[in-house]
């Protein structure tokens, strides 16, 4: 029986990315989420930091297309809130050992905000399944590739710089996946309710992943394997 990690980490491994919306305009949640979802996202985060986050999760959950995480999940209790709303993944901006605990007691992928190398070691250690990098340096992609060198069992994913435009280096340079924040979800569109816009913009952004994400299936059949 394939468990809930094993899932949502086929999932990631298979669409390599996801969007990650943070926003303060609680009549605009659903509507961007929805237009990215509408140009091709299946892989969907919605901030704690976000009005009515958890109210959310649970709604995007009845969709079962899509792969729906929580994130900015800062302490235990927020986790188990995420974790009753839904949530198959979980976020985070820093990296505490007692969430990353929670979420492998209750077979939750749990993605950890890291910045060293130190700090990845220790999130991996910790059981996490992919260390999220941010804040991202000015040389990401090659921050990232340096830093797979001496540690290339890390799943690396990062979210903070990540756009359209650059999302084939961060492959390039080895990153498991990538978020997008603000480039999908740009703040003007999302204050003037241009959310065709956030729709187009997501297709093309899926239409770069998938031609500079590698070996997608074979790596999502190996992730369930060892997730079980």
């Amino acid at each position: 029986m394939t468990t809930n990690r094993a899932a949502v980490l086929a999932a990631l491994a298979h669409h390599r990315c996801s969007a990650i919306l943070r926003t303060e305009n609680a009549r605009a949640v659903r509507p961007a989420l929805d237009a990215a979802i509408d140009g091709g996202f299946r892989v969907v985060e919605v901030t704690m930091t976000t009005p009515d986050c958890l109210q959310h999760v649970e709604a995007l959950c009845k969709n079962k297309e899509l792969t729906v995480g929580a994130g900015t999940v800062l302490t235990v209790e927020q986790a188990k809130q995420a974790r009753n709303a839904g949530a198959k993944f979980m976020v985070s901006p820093v990296c505490d050992p007692q969430v990353i605990a929670f979420c492998r007691q209750h077979d939750i992928v749990s993605i950890p905000g890291t910045y060293t190398p130190t700090e990845m070691l220790q999130a991996h250690r910790s059981g996490a399944d992919l260390v999220k990098l941010f804040p991202a340096p000015a040389n990401g992609p090659a921050f990232v590739k340096a830093v797979l060198g001496p540690m290339p069992f890390l799943r690396i994913f990062p979210t903070s710089g990540v756009t359209e435009d650059n999302v084939a280096q961060w492959f390039a340079a080895g990153s498991f996946g990538v978020g997008f924040v603000a480039s999908l979800f740009d703040p003007i569109d999302i204050e003037n309710g241009n959310f065709a816009a956030i729709q187009k913009r997501a297709q093309r952004m899926i239409e770069a992943v998938r031609r500079a994400a590698p070996a997608i299936s074979a790596e999502a059949t190996t992730l369930a394997a060892a997730a079980r």
